[in-house]
């Protein structure tokens, strides 16, 4: 299992200059530029993530937990009691979901509003 944090920043130019400019962070993807809603960084074997998307209005933390077998792991989760009748309108919750960026993933929001993306490369 690996995890990576998503952090909100209110402006991703501002954000990338302190990531990459004062702190040893550089460009996972070479593409990268300031008007993406996510970023990549890399440093050494850490990874983060910068995001602009809801910054301003959304409540609690977001972490992507890198897993071998989502699927099994969302069962594993069903089993136990996982209910993800509070998330009725976000397929992501309900299931695990290819994605357009080319992983499959599943999230699981707790009360508090914090959010673990379970997520495998396709």
């Amino acid at each position: 299992m690996k995890i990576i944090p998503l952090f909100k920043c209110r402006n991703m130019k501002n954000a990338l200059d302190f990531y990459t400019g004062t702190l040893d962070f550089r460009l996972k993807y070479a593409e990268a530029s300031v008007n993406d809603w996510v970023i990549d960084l890399i440093n050494e074997g850490a990874e983060l993530q910068l995001t602009v998307l809801e910054s301003d209005n959304l409540f609690g933390s977001v972490i992507n937990v890198w897993v071998d077998d989502v699927d099994g792991l969302f069962n594993k989760y069903l089993e136990r009691g996982l209910d993800t009748s509070n998330k009725k309108n976000s397929p992501v919750h309900q299931g695990p979901l290819d994605q357009t960026w080319g992983t499959r993933e599943f999230y699981i929001t707790d009360a508090d509003g914090n959010t673990l993306r379970f997520c495998k490369a396709l």
